[in-house]
């Protein structure tokens, strides 16, 4: 036997090992070069997520001078006082109203625009155009848009209802009528996003459904409830969770229509902390306030995945 023969078992037993070597510095670089790339966003996060949360929640137990510093420590005095604050619950009732009265009619009307706009019909892609114009407005823009037509004297609904011999109504100014006229307006200025969404649900459908129910003399009404709606289920499941998170975080429409008013009706959750801690200059308060806000959201949204989820039919 040879040199070369007698060589051959331990380069078989050296050269595995090199490979696992060489792998493993393999390895180690993409994960260096990932986190590389992943830098600017964790820096980014940090800046703007996580020191901001890490800091409310260092300033709900303390009570703070007008200029934000820490005077003293509160311990949960703050949390105390807030569930015990006649305005935080009458806010927290605005916002769950605000919510139940534009979460599920934005989705209804968004789904029945979405359903007729489906088909291949001549000039639907403009009505697509127009309803999906109100995402691309701002709240801003929006608040200031409705506001003109909620005007007493000048406004366009006022006016449209004096031609039917109607009184004008003080849209924003009448405690029973406030509510609804804020949420009318959020409402369109959601259908635009969630129309985007379900149209796209429902032209993900396979169209061999549609046609295999037609054959089988299904009516548009019932291949509707009995083939797209549990087949957009997943979207819808998602457009709610989305506009549940959205209309309880909403501030823009109620700071530039009505200020929290009037007598405190849309005074919803939002507002309530910015005015307690950017006009009364409680910071330690709104910092319980934004992290009560936060354990709620979380707590409706663990609810929605654990009722809603169960209907929901994946393909």
């Amino acid at each position: 036997m040879n040199t070369a023969q007698k060589d051959l078992p331990l380069q078989s037993t050296i050269r595995p090992k090199e490979a696992r070597a060489s792998m493993r510095v393999m390895k180690w670089k993409e994960t260096v070069i990932g986190y590389l790339f992943l830098a600017p966003s964790i820096v980014l996060f940090c800046i703007f997520l996580f020191y901001p949360m890490l800091k409310s929640v260092y300033l709900s137990f303390q009570l703070t001078d007008p200029r934000g510093k820490v005077a003293a420590f509160a311990g949960l005095d703050n949390y105390k006082e807030l569930f015990t604050d006649s305005h935080f619950l009458t806010s927290l009732k605005a916002s769950f109203l605000f919510t139940l009265y534009t979460v599920p009619t934005a989705i209804v009307i968004a789904l029945i625009m979405a359903a007729l706009t489906h088909n291949k019909l001549k000039g639907v892609k403009l009505f697509q155009f127009v309803f999906s114009l109100p995402l691309a407005i701002s709240v801003s823009t929006a608040s200031v848009i409705w506001n003109l037509l909620y005007h007493p004297s000048i406004g366009s609904f006022n006016y449209w209802l004096s031609l039917i011999g109607l009184p004008p109504v003080n849209w924003l100014t009448d405690p029973a009528i406030a509510i609804f006229a804020v949420s009318a307006m959020t409402i369109w200025m959601n259908l635009g996003f969630n129309y985007i969404v379900l149209l796209s649900g429902i032209q993900g459908i396979p169209e061999e459904l549609y046609e295999s129910a037609k054959i089988d003399g299904s009516n548009p009404l019932r291949t509707f409830w009995n083939i797209t709606i549990p087949l957009l289920s997943p979207t819808l499941f998602f457009v709610a969770i989305v506009s549940v998170i959205g209309a309880l975080q909403s501030f823009g429409q109620i700071h530039i229509l009505t200020k929290g008013g009037p007598s405190r009706t849309t005074d919803v959750f939002v507002y309530h902390i910015y005015q307690e801690a950017f006009v009364n200059f409680r910071f330690g308060t709104g910092s319980a306030q934004a992290l009560v806000l936060f354990a709620i959201i979380l707590i409706i949204t663990l609810i929605q995945f654990k009722v809603l989820e169960k209907k929901v039919h994946y393909q």
